[in-house]
């Protein structure tokens, strides 16, 4: 190549190595603070989860990071913040199932959790667990069945929320019992629990952290746990198959989302964070203590766990023809 050739080149060549596709990015985290978004009050496993994701970002990435609850809509208001954020890796969503079936549950959730969102990790479980009032004399599954099938206006069953894990628990075991029970709505799991000690309600499906716990008096009666096998965070529990519903199993779950057209990259680091955070033995003591499992999966493997969540969920909604409110 001559002299004047290479002259003319030059400039095209500086285009291309200046162009913004190979332009390199700038470094993340790099100063500017990173706001974990939790939906939900504190308190909650939501909230723990939410908090443990920013203390691990500022320890091992040298972040500033804040968790933030931004509360009510039933978690819309705080995920329509993530939804509206810019997509810099600055901004993350600790939330939970309630993400996944939003749209399904609520009429302003104008969103697909899988197109609109990128996932980021799956960072805990907890099963599900059948418990019942400590007013019955009816103590395991077949027995309460039995009862609610001689008389079932004697039994109803409490929902915790609209669309939560539990309510659908609680549409595929009267589905699958054929029993015809009257569900009672409330806003939370604590005072459905609270009516439930006291014999309003006669049956509740929650979360076993949140339910578990409240054996002590004799006021509730732990039923079966909706695990495969009996978990390990309550040995003494039988499963709902051991009672006659094979195949009947329910979780709770915790993640963490990012606005759509976060870096991969970034996503990535914190999927490797958390899941390493979820195998320390410490933190697996100190979850189990709470009642919940760690979770330690890929980011593709929680959006197939995702999908087929999303799935079942809505074909149970569609069977008793739920209406979004």
């Amino acid at each position: 190549m001559n002299r004047r050739s290479f002259l003319l080149a030059a400039p095209a060549a500086a285009g291309v190595l200046a162009s913004p596709a190979l332009r390199a990015q700038p470094a993340w985290p790099n100063g500017k603070p990173i706001r974990v978004i939790i939906p939900w009050p504190p308190g909650a496993a939501n909230d723990t989860l939410g908090r443990l994701l920013a203390q691990r970002l500022q320890e091992k990435l040298g972040a500033t990071a804040v968790a933030e609850n931004r509360t009510g809509g039933a978690g819309l208001i705080g995920t329509n913040a993530v939804l509206t954020a810019p997509n810099d890796g600055y901004t993350l969503l600790a939330s939970a199932f309630n993400t996944a079936v939003m749209p399904l549950v609520l009429k302003g959730a104008n969103f697909d959790p899988q197109r609109d969102l990128e996932v980021v990790a799956r960072t805990a479980k907890a099963p599900l667990v059948m418990v019942s009032s400590g007013t019955k004399p009816q103590k395991t599954l077949p027995e309460i069945i039995a009862a609610a099938k001689a008389k079932p206006r004697e039994w109803n069953v409490a929902i915790s929320s609209l669309g939560s894990a539990g309510h659908l628990a609680t549409i595929e075991f009267l589905r699958r019992t054929g029993l015809d029970l009257d569900m009672v709505t409330y806003r939370g799991t604590q005072p459905a629990l609270t009516d439930l000690m006291g014999g309003s309600v006669q049956l509740l499906i929650d979360p076993c952290f949140a339910l578990l716990p409240a054996r002590g008096d004799g006021k509730v009666n732990a039923v079966g746990i909706a695990t495969a096998e009996r978990s390990g965070l309550a040995t003494d529990v039988p499963t709902m198959a051991e009672g006659g519903l094979p195949g009947y199993e329910f979780q709770s779950w915790y993640g963490v989302w990012a606005p759509k057209g976060t870096p991969a990259e970034i996503c990535q680091r914190v999927n490797a964070l958390m899941q390493d955070t979820m195998r320390e033995p410490a933190m697996v003591e100190r979850l189990t203590k709470q009642v919940l499992e760690p979770v330690t999966e890929s980011i593709d493997d929680t959006k197939r766990f995702i999908a087929s969540e999303i799935a079942r969920a809505t074909e149970l909604l569609r069977s008793v023809n739920y209406q979004p409110e």
